[in-house]
């Protein structure tokens, strides 16, 4: 350490400090504002930062001698502690900066203070949060006063030492968020042991986990006059800390984000644990014990005898001894003790009449020395100033290089950049075919590059803003390098130097180069950079499988801008997204937010026209969550699926809708699902339940079964007269108009079962007037009905009656429509055959309205022909069965026929009439068979080839043939 100049400075701030209320006892400070407690009982205050000071008694009706045994501030020096000890015993008092009367807490009444831990981190001017409390007999109090209420808001008891029951000596705490919940880190000393404390929490919850796990401490044992724990502060953060025990100053680093667990359980904050001997501060054979500690960033500042020695941390070397100017006085105690003020960055010593205020100056500028000496070289170059320290770092490493034989790694640390533009040329001389070595070098000039970036950042604490800095040109180049070489370098290898250097901007840029889009994606989100995340996620070369992976993340981070990036995407599965969607629903979100989710899905469902049953009830599942349900009817009863053939209405799954809806407790969506599931009964018995006009208008969509639409109307109805309140008059009067909502589907004497029994006839006389005039008109209209149904009838026998008189004259000279003979001619034998009753001598014919006539055989033979295969059979069928029982008949009559035979037989009239129904039963030439004939070719397929042939020209023999000349 360099003697010639100073770091820590003492000058003599006050001397007589006490202002004649006795001598000094105790010290503190924060913010500029040092309190003072007196051997009278009186605490005074200044504050240096205005300018003033101040008096407070607190002895006021308190008999004897009382002296104050220990004084408080909080970092801000707002708020003060201090304990009076005297004949009465002990009290303890609180005061604020405003206060000019100090407030007694009761209830710590005998106990002896001697540690104070404030909550730095919540601690306001108004209010001092929690606060713990060590006492004399080992017991942790927590208490919490507020400035406005002029008295403590409450004071309770966290923790005992019942081990061994020793004094709280000093009592230090720390908060921290983590995962959204603070976690307590405390530490006390007692004079032999350490103690540890955290959890999450209250403080009190805090300290009941210890009533069912060990303590976790470190036990240093051996006497000391004042044990002592000190945190010292950087940037608001207690970042190392300090013990005064008997066996020596136990000092670590402090890590309050670590996760790691020591074997009680307890998790382990503490780290780099060391412990500073006190024979090596004593250059005689007696050790002495320092009095009082105060700690800064690099040193420890200890109170022997009347001197302070300056104790470098990292080296355990002595760098200075601090003198003091006393007043000579024979009953002086010398100095009582050291403390020091955080936020102001100084150190104070006093004694029983005086404050002196120690000051540093640059304490860490000889550091990178320290840790030069301890070969910790990347500590002695982070801490060290200028070119010339550096040069002097990489001078001894190059040295224990050269003498390790490691000339490589020593001729790196005298020429970097002589090196690295050797290997820029070498790179731009070699050919092609060279891959290996080219692929070599350029990963050497890559780590030479980031060395050159760091060693920049350490010398100049401006490069970073600095564009016109030669930080900002070796970076400009750095990149223009790895662009050069992006072909050439190892993918891998380059990451790994990139990362380790720490230079993440730059292994972003290379990704980039190398399409790594995945890395570059995750360094934009940790960087909460959403836009650029989404802008390399729309690029066409990005795989599709990268949106659904970061999805979470960036909708968690961004939802506008991701949910816009989804829409403008064509390529997206919204089903693979939906882990991202719920993700971002389960989070709390603002009444008048817009939900980008459903916006998303709205836009899925109208306009993509999504009809993924998983997005349909995702976005079902979301409206049914929202407190308007207007958006969940309208999606409800919108019918996705319409126009598509075959498609259903909606692609949501109605059992899940009914589920959520019920669990939700939206009933009018539970009505509209029971409906459309064609529950009716359940839909009417829930609408009634929110309203009748609901209920009705469900009862009134059953068209097509009226047995069930009267059972949903008389479920109303019974509602409806049962929900009425008023005289039972007016009770009667409001059903009976309900009557006349049915459209007559209900009657009176369908709704008299739902009054009560004792209700009067009378009541209902109108009504059932009204009911019985009109049964009686629809007894009327059905006498009406019957009455023309009678004449009808009357009509149709008389009908019946003249058409069996119906006759029709025939010409003698008509013809059959068939064979084109005469109706009337003469055929006896082939009017037997016909199976018919002869004519007098003519053969059996038909004779149609419309003028036509046939021949009994000739109409068989046109019908039969014209008509279906399976027709014609059953014709044949019946005219041979005519025919045959004609032939037994005459038979018979010839004496040759027995009974057997007849009865096997159906009987002529049956036939004939069967027959006639086949094939008279209209006019084949005015009928439909006629109109059938329309689509029959004129030649049948079998008479095709005849009738081609038909056709053929042939050659004639011309020989034979004679040729006449004609006269003109």
């Amino acid at each position: 350490m360099d003697q010639g100049r100073q770091v820590f400075a003492v000058d003599l701030l006050e001397r007589y400090a006490a202002k004649g209320r006795g001598v000094i006892t105790c010290m503190t400070a924060g913010n500029d504002v040092i309190v003072l407690g007196t051997s009278k009982g009186w605490i005074i205050r200044h504050d240096f930062g205005v300018g003033d000071s101040s008096e407070i008694d607190l002895t006021a009706g308190r008999p004897g001698e009382q002296s104050i045994h220990r004084v408080f501030v909080d970092p801000g020096g707002c708020h003060c502690i201090a304990t009076v000890v005297g004949s009465g015993g002990a009290d303890t008092f609180y005061t604020h900066a405003k206060w000019t009367k100090p407030r007694v807490l009761s209830r710590l009444k005998g106990l002896v203070v001697n540690a104070v831990a404030w909550n730095r981190q919540h601690i306001t001017e108004a209010s001092t949060r929690e606060v713990i409390l060590g006492t004399e007999n080992g017991q942790l109090y927590e208490i919490a006063v507020d400035e406005k209420d002029k008295k403590e808001k409450y004071i309770k008891p966290l923790f005992e030492l019942a081990e061994l029951p020793e004094a709280i000596m000093g009592l230090q705490m720390e908060t921290a968020i983590m995962s959204n919940v603070s976690r307590y880190y405390v530490m006390a000393v007692t004079p032999t042991r350490l103690y540890s404390f955290t959890g999450i929490g209250s403080l009190e919850t805090v300290f009941a986990s210890y009533l069912n796990r060990a303590v976790h401490f470190m036990e240093l044992p051996g006497e000391i006059p004042s044990s002592d724990l000190h945190f010292f502060m950087k940037q608001k953060r207690a970042v190392h800390f300090a013990w005064l025990s008997g066996a020596g100053i136990y000092h670590g680093s402090l890590n309050f984000g670590s996760q790691r667990s020591s074997p009680n359980g307890d998790e382990n904050f503490v780290e780099n644990k060391a412990l500073l001997d006190y024979a090596k501060l004593s250059t005689g054979a007696e050790v002495v014990k320092p009095s009082s500690m105060a700690v800064s960033e690099f040193h420890f500042l200890l109170l022997i005898g009347n001197k302070v020695k300056v104790v470098n941390r990292i080296s355990e070397q002595i760098i200075e001894e601090l003198q003091f100017d006393q007043v000579s006085d024979s009953n002086s105690r010398g100095i009582i003790g050291l403390c020091s003020d955080a936020t102001a960055g100084l150190f104070y010593a006093y004694d029983q009449n005086s404050i002196f205020q120690v000051s540093v100056n640059d304490e860490g500028r000889d550091m990178w020395k320290v840790y030069l000496d301890m070969k910790d070289y990347a500590a002695a170059l982070a801490n060290s100033r200028d070119p010339l320290q550096r040069d002097q770092i990489y001078l001894v490493q190059a040295e224990t290089a050269f003498s390790s034989r490691d000339f490589l790694r020593a001729a790196s640390f005298y020429a970097k950049d002589a090196l690295r533009t050797f290997l820029l040329r070498k790179l731009d001389n070699l050919s092609k075919d060279d891959k290996c070595q080219i692929t070599m070098i350029s990963t050497w000039a890559t780590e030479l590059y980031l060395d050159k970036i760091n060693r920049l950042l350490l010398e100049d604490d401006t490069a970073l803003v600095n564009r016109n800095s030669e930080y900002q040109s070796i970076i400009r180049e750095f990149r223009a390098f790895l662009s050069d070489c992006t072909d050439v370098l190892d993918e891998v290898t380059t990451m790994t130097l990139l990362e380790s250097y720490g230079r993440v901007e730059e292994l972003v840029f290379f990704a980039s180069l190398k399409e790594q889009h995945e890395i570059v994606i995750h360094y934009y989100i940790q960087q909460g950079e959403a836009k650029k995340a989404l802008e390399v996620l729309r690029k066409p070369a990005v795989q599709v499988d990268l949106q659904y992976k970061f999805a979470p993340d960036l909708i968690t981070l961004d939802a506008y801008e991701t949910v816009e990036s989804w829409m403008a995407s064509n390529n997206l599965n919204p089903r693979k997204l939906i882990p991202a969607m719920l993700r971002y629903s389960s989070e709390p979100h603002a009444k008048n937010e817009t939900h980008e989710v459903i916006k998303y899905l709205e836009f899925c469902v109208h306009h993509l026209h999504n009809e993924d049953p998983g997005i349909h009830n995702l976005l079902l599942s979301l409206y049914a969550k929202q407190e308007d349900d207007s958006s969940l009817l309208r999606f409800l009863q919108c019918k996705f699926g319409k126009g598509q053939e075959n498609g259903p209405d909606f692609f949501y799954d109605p059992k899940y809708a009914l589920r959520l809806c019920l669990k939700e407790k939206r009933m009018r969506a539970c009505v509209h699902i029971y409906s459309m599931m064609a529950m009716h009964e359940e839909a009417v018995a829930l609408a009634l339940q929110i309203d009748s006009e609901l209920a009705m208008a469900e009862a009134d969509k059953v068209e097509d079964d009226e047995d069930l639409r009267k059972k949903l109307w008389l479920m109303v109805a019974k509602h409806v007269i049962e929900l009425e309140k008023g005289t039972k008059r007016e009770n009667i009067r409001k059903a009976i108009a309900f009557l006349k909502e049915t459209d007559g589907l209900l009657k009176i004497e369908d709704i008299l079962p739902f009054f009560p029994d004792f209700a009067l006839i009378d009541d209902f006389k109108e009504a059932i007037c009204s009911s019985l005039d009109d049964y009686n008109k629809q007894i009327e209209q059905l006498k009406q009905e019957m009455n023309d149904a009678t004449h009808g009838a009357d009509n149709i026998r008389n009908d019946i009656s003249a058409l069996a008189q119906r006759y029709v004259v025939i010409d003698h000279d008509d013809d059959c429509g068939v064979c084109r003979r005469k109706i009337l001619a003469i055929g006896g034998d082939y009017r037997m055959a016909s199976g018919y009753t002869a004519v007098g001598t003519m053969a059996p014919f038909y004779v149609f309205p419309c003028g036509h006539a046939f021949h009994a055989h000739c109409l068989i033979s046109h019908v039969t022909r014209c008509t279906n295969e399976s027709q014609a059979e059953y014709i044949l069928n019946l005219h041979k069965q005519l025919t045959l029982l004609g032939s037994e008949v005459r038979r018979e009559s010839n004496g040759g026929m027995t009974d057997e035979v007849i009865t096997s037989v159906s009987p002529p009239d049956k036939l004939r009439s069967q027959l006639d129904d086949a094939v008279a039963g209209e006019c084949p030439f005015c009928g439909e068979l006629m109109i059938g004939e329309i689509s029959s070719p004129f030649i049948m397929p079998e008479e095709a080839q005849q009738q081609v042939t038909s056709w053929e020209i042939k050659p004639q023999d011309l020989g034979n043939q004679r040729s006449f000349s004609l006269t003109v």
